[in-house]
């Protein structure tokens, strides 16, 4: 994602913050709206659902550990809504895309959900249910510049809205300096991971315990551990568990847990390559 300053709107049709927002880049075309799905018959109502636009169900597993994504694009948004209303009970929220000037057409929305759902399987930050990758349709190349724009544009409205699912949960290792790098290494386990502005990212082949201590034995934090493997997050190997995947979670405690199998205090667990603690690295340094 560029990291060059922007002004971003965001609009509140109803003037509540919980309900529909219409975020926009203040130079640009294109619109995202938020549509809570308690809200949609509101949204219906309004003049943006009579647009071409390129759309993003979303929703939390019925375990809580993975997002949801359904990609579509329709040339009759307020019909395919209501019909999703009607067939997929997984989503909490419609994200919807379209362009103040009415500019969208059809073959800018499937080029949109083609592009969205090879980013998404890419990062693998969300998990898409659609069964199939869309279809790339034929493009000039002015056209194809325009999608390009408007999907940059569509990748800094979603993270804004708190949606990041075209950008990785780490930054690629080449661009990752190598004093950022934590490590968790005790008997058994073998983790590494990465502070990051959302949480702690445990890295993609770091090694934990397979089995749980008895300080989380029937808690909260070993059905926790339990989901990570049922989801394929952990790969169990003998006495181990290996993560398949760069991972996510909220606090460098819970990375911590999910390495060690039992209750740890991530700030004091987390290491650098000098033993130096991620409490004193972040915490302590602040002031100093």
């Amino acid at each position: 994602m560029s990291t060059t300053p922007k002004t971003i709107q965001i609009f509140l049709p109803g003037g509540s913050p919980t309900g529909i927002r219409v975020a926009e880049i203040t130079t640009r075309i294109v619109q995202v709206i938020d549509v809570p799905r308690k809200l949609l018959s509101d949204f219906l109502e309004m003049p943006e659902s009579d647009e071409v636009a390129a759309y993003f169900l979303v929703g939390e597993s019925d375990d809580g550990t993975e997002l949801n994504v359904y990609v579509g694009q329709t040339g009759d948004l307020r019909k395919r809504l209501a019909k999703h209303d009607a067939d997929k009970p997984f989503w909490e929220r419609a994200l919807v895309l379209i362009s103040r000037t009415k500019s969208l057409t059809q073959t800018h929305g499937l080029f949109l959900e083609w592009c969205s759902l090879q980013a998404i399987r890419k990062v693998k930050r969300y998990t898409d249910l659609n069964g199939n990758g869309g279809s790339r349709p034929h493009t000039p190349a002015p056209m194809e510049a325009d999608c390009l724009e408007v999907f940059e544009t569509a990748r800094t409205l979603l993270a804004t809205l708190g949606h990041p699912m075209f950008d990785p949960v780490v930054q690629a290792p080449q661009d990752t300096p190598p004093q950022d790098y934590l490590f968790c290494t005790v008997s058994g386990v073998d983790g590494r991971g990465l502070y990051t502005q959302e949480g702690f990212v445990v890295l993609a082949g770091s090694v934990g315990r397979k089995e749980n201590m008895q300080s989380i034995a029937g808690t909260s934090n070993a059905s926790f551990r339990d989901k990570l493997v049922a989801n394929g997050t952990l790969s169990v190997n003998g006495d181990a568990v290996v993560f398949t995947k760069n991972h996510l979670f909220r606090s460098p405690s819970m990375a911590a847990v999910a390495l060690l199998g039992t209750t740890a205090n991530g700030w004091n667990v987390w290491k650098d390559k000098d033993g130096k603690t991620l409490d004193a690295l972040k915490r302590q340094a602040i002031g100093t």
